[in-house]
């Protein structure tokens, strides 16, 4: 009897145990609707370019499209003359630094690794045309280029090295009067091929993302919200919202979640706490580079071999380039799980003159700890490589890279590294002192892109174990699950065995003491019964 009984009570216990953590209350998220309804919703576009008469003739030069914009958006030009997307630079405060300006301009990366003296070639992905040097009109109107973010026709297309001018091909007349808003097309076009190619920088924005499946991205997958970037980054007179900490340093001006999801977007309490030290995107993005690959490594040290006196390149059985001679050897990796840093919003660079500090050399510092209440957890690529620096000055160096022929000093063309230093280091105002070396760096990019359907989230075990999770490497605070403390575990260990013998003792003295009770007084004689 009493067996039952406790056999009973378990069940009961362990019953109500499972009930708890595992029912989710059927509620419906009215937040995440409400939004699927607003952005379902597509703008339609108020005005027909392709019937404005400044727009009906044959344009011979690309700044004559720009003549006609200007005809109708008359101040325009001043608030794209104003943003970071023309200037290649943001002034801001720098923790070390103080207020100090950054950029393409000054901040070097292990890439391409900087575009002073490669301008003509780097320009491609500038919102102007003409930039073939460091002496480019920042104030001339006339070179901003309107249609590489508005063209709506497809076809516009910015020439190889051609110094930010559209290529040959490029029908003006059409492109003018097929603008309007900004497609992924458009975005994409500079910031999927950084570094060079497709995918080759970021991992998580490639030219995929214009047409893929919401498995890929389930906000700009085409059988989902299929949204363009402007959705999340806005703007306002041309100052378009978000950052990029390749080049940016300040927790300003950013596109974040909880701009349309709010800090508690859960229906789960216990989710939404969470939020307050763990990034959205930490959870809802659990790989990057779906599709395509990414560049996960690039060493400058290996460039410079020749098949018979002439550059060649070499490709890994997905068709990527594992070699080419002008710019060394590479390791690419596809559907990539991140790593994972706390990063509070402001990042340090390491910027053209700067001396080496420690080794790898880290090209882009992410600030934050767990200390630090501001910072969250968010997940990182990390690209890896070598460089060339200067070994006396102990700097890198910025080599002069393009070049349109021989004898140009360009090392793309001379393969003379000794020649390329000294004609990019002279262009950068800087000294060099004849001999060069290579050394590791390292580079970060948060992932911010590719978010995961819910049911393909990162769930709680990946990280919540102790068998190499995806926080293994975060140190310095305790994560339940994770880590462990053996006074600590043993005390809790029998401090619930106590607990439990406590219940369970309790529970079988109390029955034991009921069940005597009831036979004692089955014993008792009701002596009134023998009087008559």
């Amino acid at each position: 009897m009493l067996r039952n009984i406790l056999l009973v009570i378990v069940v009961v216990i362990i019953s109500l145990v499972m009930v708890n953590v595992f029912h989710q209350e059927d509620n419906y998220n009215l937040k995440l609707e409400s939004l699927r309804h607003k952005y379902a919703l597509k703008a339609i576009p108020s005005v027909n370019h392709s019937k404005l008469p400044a727009l009906q003739r044959d344009f011979k030069t690309p700044q004559e499209v720009t003549e006609a914009c200007l005809s109708c958006h008359t101040e325009t030009h001043k608030e794209v003359m104003a943003s970071s997307h023309w200037n290649w630079e943001r002034v801001a405060y720098v923790e070390g630094r103080g207020i100090s300006s950054t950029g393409k301009n000054n901040v070097m990366n292990n890439f391409c690794l900087g575009t002073n003296s490669n301008q003509q070639s780097c320009a491609k992905c500038h919102i102007g045309y003409g930039m073939t040097s460091s002496h480019f009109d920042f104030n001339n109107a006339r070179n901003v280029d309107c249609m590489v973010c508005h063209d709506n026709s497809d076809e516009y297309l910015k020439g190889a090295s051609m110094a930010g001018y559209p290529d040959r091909t490029v029908n003006l007349e059409n492109v003018a009067q097929s603008v309007g808003s900004p497609k992924k097309s458009n975005c994409g076009s500079c910031h999927s091929f950084g570094g060079g190619g497709n995918n080759v920088k970021h991992g998580d924005l490639e030219v995929a993302l214009n047409s893929c499946s919401r498995e890929v991205d389930v906000h700009m997958g085409a059988n989902g919200m299929n949204m363009e970037c402007v959705a999340c980054h806005t703007a306002e007179n041309h100052n378009i919202i978000g950052k990029l900490y390749s080049v940016s340093s300040d927790n300003s001006n950013r596109a974040t979640c909880e701009q349309c999801h709010t800090s508690t977007p859960h229906l789960s309490d216990v989710i939404n706490r969470h939020g307050s030290r763990v990034s959205c995107q930490a959870c809802h993005i659990p790989v990057y580079a779906k599709v395509n690959s990414t560049k996960m490594s690039w060493n400058w040290s290996d460039a410079g071999k020749l098949k018979d006196g002439k550059p060649y390149e070499e490709e890994d059985s997905l068709g990527n380039h594992d070699y080419m001679s002008i710019k060394g050897s590479f390791v690419w990796a596809r559907n990539v799980k991140p790593d994972y840093i706390w990063f509070n919003g402001t990042a340090d660079h390491y910027i053209l003159g700067d001396t080496i500090k420690s080794v790898p050399v880290q090209m882009n510092t992410l600030n934050g700890s767990h200390s630090d209440r501001h910072s969250k957890i968010v997940p990182v690529k990390i690209h890896v490589g070598d460089q060339i620096y200067d070994k006396v000055y102990n700097r890198l160096v910025q080599p002069k890279l393009y070049g349109e022929a021989e004898g140009d000093s360009a090392y793309w063309q001379d393969f003379n590294w000794d020649e390329a230093v000294a004609a990019g280091m002279k262009e950068s105002g800087l000294l060099y002192s004849g001999q060069y070396g290579f050394v590791k760096t390292e580079m970060y990019w948060p992932i911010n892109h590719m978010v995961s359907p819910k049911s393909q989230s990162v769930s709680c075990a990946e990280c919540h174990t102790p068998n190499n999770g995806r926080l293994a490497k975060l140190t310095g605070f305790y994560l339940p699950g994770r880590d462990r403390n053996k006074p600590l575990d043993f005390l809790g260990y029998w401090m619930f065995i106590l607990a439990m013998i406590a219940v369970f003792g309790h529970a079988a003295i109390r029955i034991s003491m009921n069940i005597a009770k009831n036979k004692f007084e089955k014993q008792i004689i009701n002596y009134d019964e023998d009087k008559p």
